[in-house]
Order: structure tokens, then sequence, then C-alpha cells
């Protein structure tokens, strides 16, 4: 079988099993009581925030742990503009995951913020002049992802945070699927807050980071206890933290060599299916793509029908955002493309890590034209 859904999520590591047990076992007590037990999970959890701290060129203080890439945004997106607003204006884009437009809705709907949405080339991408144009002695908030989870397109983050910093503004970026590839340390983006999800890097899902430049204040989601320091209240999973510490310091190990061998097997499999399946489109950009992403429209079929087809041929994907599987909406992220709703429909994704290689894509290639090929007959 070919697992080529890691943009849903990826399997955990041996090596972060390993990391988390003892944290599950022997070593289980509360980080904030003040006996044995509650002292080595506290080091635990500072060993964790520490490596985390390491691998993103932040200050452990900086480093708050979450449940992952959707309570990291909301809490980035709704704590930075509610804690200490500059003014009542934020900007995202028409492509941004659900947690963040959802947030900025939340925030315009329920505490009367103006929200400016900004559009995107037909590749995905977020032009810095319209940020610029954008932008308002008012806002207090910019949230751009760093990269897509359906195109695949890498925004040039580093720029529209310049861009933002311009007039005072905070910026925010969802590095979720970034994370895997490419620096997403706060120094290397220029961005004020950064959330990452450990399930993408080969950690647990329910386990996440968001660093917090500091000084930036942030007005909590969950009120409590006071823990990580009053930014996010509730006893610390240890073993989460440890996961996702683990899983983040092995992806960095590797990184560079990963993205080079998983961008040849990418560049491979959009030739490829291109080359074998009439009327097949790339959606999302060829010159700024995450590595290991690979994304189609098929037009006159529907992505769900194709995917089902490929299961039948031992290829795992996905039609793109698991957050969204299961709608009959068009996506829109595909429709901000300026897609129809019809062909944002036929949809394909295919992600993968550097294991596919290139000799495995045309196997991948034949099933994929092959599954099209059948609906097509079918229709």
């Amino acid at each position: 079988m070919f697992y080529l859904d890691r943009a849903a999520t990826t399997p955990v590591r041996r090596e972060v099993l390993e990391a988390m047990w003892p944290y599950l076992t022997g070593t289980f007590g509360n980080p904030s009581s003040t006996h044995g037990l509650g002292d080595a999970a506290a080091r635990g959890l500072d060993g964790a925030r520490a490596t985390v701290a390491a691998v993103l060129g932040c200050r452990p203080a900086e480093v708050v742990f979450t449940t992952g890439g959707t309570e990291g945004a909301n809490t980035a997106v709704k704590g930075t503009a509610l804690a200490s607003p500059r003014g009542r204006h934020v900007v995202t884009s028409a492509i941004e995951h659900e947690a963040v437009l959802e947030s900025c809705r939340y925030l315009e709907r329920f505490h009367g913020f103006d929200l400016t949405v900004l559009p995107v080339t037909e590749d995905g991408r977020v032009d810095p002049a319209a940020l610029r144009a954008a932008l308002r002695p008012d806002t207090t908030l910019v949230s751009i992802a760093h990269a897509d989870n359906e195109i695949g397109t890498v925004q040039d983050v580093p720029a529209l945070a310049a861009v933002a910093h311009e007039v005072g503004a905070r910026f925010h970026t969802d590095a979720v699927q970034s994370a895997p590839w490419l620096a997403v340390g706060p120094g290397a983006l220029g961005a004020d807050a950064v959330s990452l999800s450990g399930h993408k890097l080969g950690a647990p899902k329910g386990t996440g980071v968001l660093v917090v430049r500091a000084g930036i204040p942030i007005e909590p989601l969950l009120h409590g206890g006071g823990q990580e320091r009053g930014r996010r209240s509730g006893t610390e999973d240890v073993a989460g933290a440890v996961a996702v510490a683990t899983a983040l310091a092995l992806t960095a190990v590797d990184r560079e060599s990963s993205a080079a061998l998983a961008g040849a097997t990418r560049d491979a499999v959009l030739d490829g299916v291109l080359a074998a399946v009439p009327g097949a489109f790339v959606t999302g950009s060829r010159r700024s793509r995450l590595p290991g992403h690979a994304s189609f429209c098929f037009p006159g079929v529907t992505g769900e029908t194709v995917l089902l087809e490929l299961e039948q041929r031992d290829v795992v994907s996905s039609s793109g955002s698991a957050c969204a599987a299961g709608s009959t909406e068009a996506s829109h992220v595909l429709t901000a493309l300026g897609l129809s709703d019809d062909v944002a429909r036929s949809a394909v994704r295919l992600t993968f890590d550097a294991t596919l290689t290139t000799e495995d894509v045309p196997v991948v290639v034949r099933a994929v034209a092959d599954a099209v090929g059948t609906v097509r007959a079918l229709a």
C-alpha cells in the first residue's frame, strides 16, 4: 500500500513512542506538584520546552504546548487580537485553514473587529503589495499560513510579515504543513507567532506547539490555574510535550535531505500524472511548493470517486483537507483560485514523505491514470 495522505496525518515514530513511555508510566506526576513525582514530570516538561526552543531558534519561555494546530491558531488569532489591540482590524487570506478563518470571523461577530480577506493569485500566492494596500493604522493582526494543505503553495512569509510590521501589526503564521519540510522558527519567518501540530511530524494527535515572541501579550482561551505562563491553563500533558519535541527534533535532523528527495519525487509525480491523464492540471504553485505535495484537478469526475478507485489499487490519498472530509461543498481554497465548484470537486491530493521514491512513481501514476479512466468510463 502507498500511503499518500501525510498532509492529513502521519504515523507516530517509534522514537517518539519510546520518549513518551516513561511519562505515561513511572514518571506520571503532575508537573505542578511539589513532590518527587511532580518534580520529575516538571523536568521532563522543561526538557521538552528546551528542545523545541533549540530546534526553532527561540527562547524556552516563548514556547506554549497546545493540543494541535487548531488550538494554536485560535490562541494566536484571538489571543493576540484581544490582549492588547492596536485597533480592531484583522487581515487574513481567502485560502486559510478554517481554524484561522473561523477565529477571525469570531472576532468580527462577537468583538466588533473589521475583517479583510485577501484574494490570492491563481496559484494560491498572497501578493505583499495587496497586503500593504489592505493595512490600516488600526490593523492589529495579520494571519497568513506558511503553506497551504490543499494545494501545497508556500507563501513568502518573511516578506509578508515585514509588510505587516511596517504599520506595527502583529503577524501569525500557521506552519502546520511546512514544519516537516522547512525552517519555521519565528526568526526564520519573521513572525510574531507560529503554530505547529505534532501529528504532522510523527507525534500523536492532540499535541502541538505555539511559539509567541517575548513581550507579545496573549489573552488565553482557557482560564484556570495559569499553566504555561498564564497563556494556556490546564494540567500539562508532559508525555505529549515530550512527543512533539522529540518529533520536531527528529524532523530537523534530516529535513534538508528529505526535502530534496521528496521534491524530486513530487516533480516526477506532477509531470507523470499530467502526461498520463488527459485534461488534468496541477493546483497550486509549481515554483513555490512543498516537497512531497502533488495536487490535481480532473475535470469531469469527482475527486471522491477517484479516491475510491485509487484505494482499490492500494493508493490511499485524499481530495483535500481532512477537516472538511465528507462535506458536499466545494473547497474554499480551490474556488479562491478561480475554479468553478464542479472543477474544484474533482480535486485529488497526493502527499508523501521521502520514503516514496522516484522508482515508485510509475506505479502511482499508473494507478491514478487507471482510476480516473475508470471513473470517466462509468460517467
